[in-house]
């Protein structure tokens, strides 16, 4: 018995890498992470890209560089205490004669604690090149981690996420004049994606039409065939290694005030890996053509560009006042086209058409005593992402930050910084969407995260 392929066409590296570069609502638009510098952090990232004293500058703004005048090795670490709740249902077999309530339950808290560490170096240079500063740093730009239960009624949507990328940014400014500098970094990125899905073969054994009559023998209601009989899954794992790059500039008219510009390339991934099947025995007549067979598979991404704007104000000997914009290019993913080695299993596209996105935060420190500074600060995330491209993947929301932080002057050489960042959906996100294994899921999700963040700066 043979089954036409497109009928029941599992598009598992779309709905796994695609789809899997969409929820982080916790931490900021989309997968984008802001997570690279406790201090920033603690005033909701305003002044990341034109405040002096924090050496996370090498991958926010590598013009800020200039500013330094010692060996600085700076380490952070943000623990992010997601939490991601689902409440809804759906159909499977949607829109057919066999449409039936989706089975399991709401998934449970997908979300959880996970880290993200930071750690930059920045070296000032002497005598004929004084005038250069030098700068390394390790952070994590982009990332996701989310887990639903594996029998949840959107486990024909997304199962497991697990996305990191890391940066390596080696980076170095110039100071023009005493007033003026610009910096420029290389990024090595290294991409590794884990996702997993469920999928409803039965389903599309009942819609085949050379196939359809098994889901009658000898009815719908109780026969060995049909929706959420025949389920198997789907599990897709990828990795990568590229460049991009990184341009800043930073302006002190006086010594009371700065302002900062980066722009962030767009880096481009092509991500290859392996898409892993599996079949329930009643089903595996559907492979005897050749598709739904594990095997290489691959896809082009492309990582948004950023540009951000930034000032710092020191208000009066104590006060310091920032502000902060960014734009993230997020119109780049029109959609995601994945090429499976299996020549009988097709091509698979996604439709994202995301639009551009603006990240704007406002923040201030005030100086206590020579030993102690507090902090605080609130911002803005708009989401890329629309209600049509919306799913259980990426249930994306605008939201909306409020900082807090201190910093604890050890000795002249050592500072240890501390933030919380309260991190909450300015709307509820809505889903109704169609999996391409024909269910049909809609609801509402309810999150928000807790972020506590640490780090030491030590300078020579």
């Amino acid at each position: 018995m043979q089954t036409h392929p497109r009928l029941i066409q599992i598009t598992a590296l779309a709905l796994g890498i695609a789809g899997a570069m969409a929820f982080t609502q916790a931490h900021a638009a989309a997968f984008l992470l802001k997570e690279n510098s406790v201090k920033a952090q603690g005033r909701s990232m305003a002044g990341a890209a034109s405040a002096k004293g924090d050496a996370s500058v090498v991958a926010n703004n590598p013009a800020v560089m200039s500013t330094f005048d010692k060996n600085t090795f700076q380490a952070d670490m943000t623990a992010i205490d997601l939490s991601f709740k689902f409440t809804g249902g759906g159909q499977a077999a949607a829109g057919s004669p066999l449409a039936q309530p989706l089975t399991g339950g709401n998934g449970g808290d997908a979300g959880g604690l996970n880290a993200v560490p930071a750690m930059s170096f920045i070296m000032p240079l002497s005598g004929q090149f004084e005038y250069v500063t030098l700068g390394a740093m390790i952070s994590a730009p982009f990332g996701l981690k989310t887990e639903y239960d594996d029998n949840w009624v959107g486990r024909y949507h997304a199962i497991k996420s697990d996305v990191k990328i890391i940066d390596l940014t080696l980076a170095a400014s110039l100071d023009l004049s005493d007033r003026f500098s610009v910096g420029a970094g290389l990024i090595y990125e290294h991409s590794d994606v884990t996702l997993s899905n469920a999928i409803d073969f039965g389903s599309g054994i009942c819609a085949n039409p050379q196939t359809q009559p098994l889901c009658f023998m000898p009815n719908p209601v109780t026969g060995p065939y049909g929706p959420q009989k025949q389920d198997g899954k789907v599990s897709v794992n990828g990795t990568d290694n590229t460049f991009g790059w990184i341009l800043g500039m930073n302006w002190r008219p006086t010594d009371s005030l700065s302002f900062g510009y980066s722009h962030r390339s767009e880096v481009d991934h092509e991500v290859r890996g392996t898409a892993t099947f599996t079949v329930p025995g009643t089903a595996a007549f559907i492979t005897a053509g050749g598709a739904y067979t594990s095997g290489p598979a691959g896809a082009k991404l492309t990582l948004p560009s950023t540009d951000t704007f930034s000032a710092t104000w020191d208000a009066t000997d104590k006060l310091t006042l920032m502000a902060e914009a960014t734009l993230a290019g997020w119109d780049s993913l029109k959609e995601i086209r994945i090429e499976f080695d299996n020549p009988v299993q097709p091509d698979a596209a996604e439709d994202y058409s995301w639009k551009d996105s603006w990240f704007y935060s406002v923040g201030a420190e005030y100086k206590l005593n020579e030993r102690w500074t507090v902090r605080g600060g609130v911002a803005r995330d708009d989401s890329p992402v629309s209600l049509p491209h919306r799913t259980p993947r990426m249930p994306d929301q605008d939201r909306m930050w409020y900082s807090l932080g201190a910093t604890w002057a050890v000795s002249d050489s050592l500072d240890i910084t501390a933030s919380y960042s309260r991190i909450q959906l300015a709307d509820t996100p809505v889903i109704g969407i169609a999996s391409s294994s024909g269910s049909y899921i809609s609801g509402k999700y309810d999150g928000g995260a807790d972020n506590y963040g640490i780090s030491a700066q030590y300078r020579f």
